[in-house]
């Protein structure tokens, strides 16, 4: 089955960790990265830019909204993803719970199925 790890972090709290801190946070997320790939776990992971640098979109009766981020009504934002192939939930909440990024974030373990159930 596949799931996604989704890194949902505090708005503004890359700015706030540093440079420096951010780039250790970054190292041990790759790591991460490269012990699941070698478990034969991973399928695709990427961080995402702040949502500072995010657009929005909405198409409402034909029209088109397009907001530029930042957003001042969002707490909290996506700040990457791993897509995994586990064999059950309860194995995909046990890599979350190995994933660095817990220490400072939440990771949120969706499985992938169809949308209207």
């Amino acid at each position: 089955m596949s799931y996604m790890l989704m890194i949902v972090e505090p708005v503004g709290q890359r700015r706030a960790a540093g440079e420096t801190e951010g780039q250790a946070r970054y190292a041990r997320m790759l790591e991460y990265s490269a012990q699941l790939k070698a478990r034969g776990l991973l399928s695709a992971s990427q961080s995402l830019r702040s949502e500072a640098e995010g657009v929005r979109v909405q198409v409402r009766s034909g029209k088109t909204v397009r907001v530029d981020g930042p957003f001042a009504e969002a707490k909290e934002m996506v700040g990457g993803y791993y897509l995994l192939t586990c064999k059950t939930k309860d194995e995909a909440i046990a890599i979350a719970e190995e994933c660095p990024a817990a220490q400072w974030a939440t990771v949120e373990v969706r499985e992938f199925g169809p949308c209207f159930t």
